[in-house]
């Protein structure tokens, strides 16, 4: 089993910025793929950025896309997501999952999910 857990949400304003972390424990292994989903309340959890094992490929929705990085620190079990110029459409639960680098994927491993609030 892999275990996640994710930091970094709060409230915040449009136009904020804030990073969001994952730390991976358990039987992780640094040749997973890493990636973002987040779920509003009433709706359905949808991908929102991914990276691969390497870095080399990373996907984001086009609802987050030019606005959220998501990156990788090589070798090591943590993933990030750095959420720039955020709206009140970002407010939502983010979870951390493994192994999905973009969309049309179903996980394996989630996080309990760290919470983000948008005032306007």
């Amino acid at each position: 089993q892999v275990q996640l857990v994710e930091s970094g949400g709060g409230l915040v304003k449009a136009g904020d910025s804030l990073r969001l972390s994952c730390t991976a424990s358990g039987r992780f292994n640094s040749r997973y793929n890493m990636g973002w989903f987040r779920q509003a309340p009433g709706k359905e959890r949808k991908f929102v950025a991914g990276i691969s094992a390497n870095g080399a490929n990373i996907n984001y929705a086009d609802s987050v896309k030019d606005r959220f990085i998501i990156s990788r620190e090589k070798d090591k079990n943590m993933v990030y997501l750095q959420m720039n110029n955020v709206n009140p459409d970002d407010a939502a639960r983010y979870y951390c999952e493994i192994p999905c680098f973009a969309s049309g994927c179903l996980p394996t491993y989630w996080g309990p999910g760290t919470l983000i609030t948008v005032s306007s």
